[in-house]
Parts: structure tokens; sequence; C-alpha cells
């Protein structure tokens, strides 16, 4: 079975995942620091930018394939994950370039949570509309 939508957003949020991984990276480098954050806020930033991430995707990603196994509506589908996409984004930058909690982060987070709950409540109802 192919899984379009889902193996698509799933390519984006891998090569997102893999840039984040290269921003810790080139900190750790620049920081001359092989575990931990060494107290480098540039460094701390960009783990917990990496770890939010990985925090929030896999179960949004887990949720958007059972509801595409589930319907066709792709552009629901869509919707959800750019959202997602859109949120993740906006809050890793947010976390990378300021120290205080900006707009960018405020709004990912919510854009986050708007596509994680949306997600979560199409799969609870398409379950419950099912077995009826």
């Amino acid at each position: 079975m192919i899984l379009p939508v889902s193996a698509f957003y799933a390519g984006l949020f891998g090569l997102c995942y893999f840039y984040l991984s290269v921003l810790v990276i080139k900190e750790r480098t620049k920081g001359g620091i092989s575990l931990g954050d060494g107290n480098i806020d540039e460094l701390n930033r960009a783990i917990r930018a990496h770890c939010n991430f990985i925090e929030y995707v896999p179960l949004c990603l887990l949720l958007l394939i059972c509801l595409e196994l589930n319907t066709t509506y792709s552009a629901f589908l869509h919707g959800t994950a750019i959202t997602l996409l859109v949120g993740r984004l906006l809050h890793a930058y947010g976390l990378r370039k300021h120290v205080l909690p900006g707009w960018q982060r405020k709004c990912g987070m919510l854009l986050t949570f708007i596509a994680l709950i949306t997600l979560a409540v199409a799969n609870l109802s398409l379950v419950y509309w099912k077995s009826l």
C-alpha cells in the first residue's frame, strides 16, 4: 500500500531533522564539546530545537499515517501536515535565534498543538463513526 501524503511529509520531516542534527554538530565542533552542552547557550538551544522536533514529529506522523490508511481526505491530510511542518520550522527557528520565547516559538508550538489535536481527534472520530 502506498501512502503518498504521509511519505511526502515524512521525507520533508526527515530533511528537517537532518538539518537540525547538522546544526547541533556544527555548534559542538565550534565549542569543542563532545557530550552535553558545555554551558554554551547556542549549543543548548540547538540541542533543544533538535530534541523538541523529535518529541512531537513522530507521534504526529503516526497519526497522519493512521488517518491516511483509513480515509481519502488528502486535502485535510495535507493541511494538517503543512500546519505541523510550519509549526516545527517556526519553533526551531525561534528557539535557535532568540533566548527569550518570541513569536516564532509561540506560533510554532500553537501550530504544532493544532496539528496534534486535529490529527488525534480526527482519528478518534473516524474510529467512532466507523464503529456505529
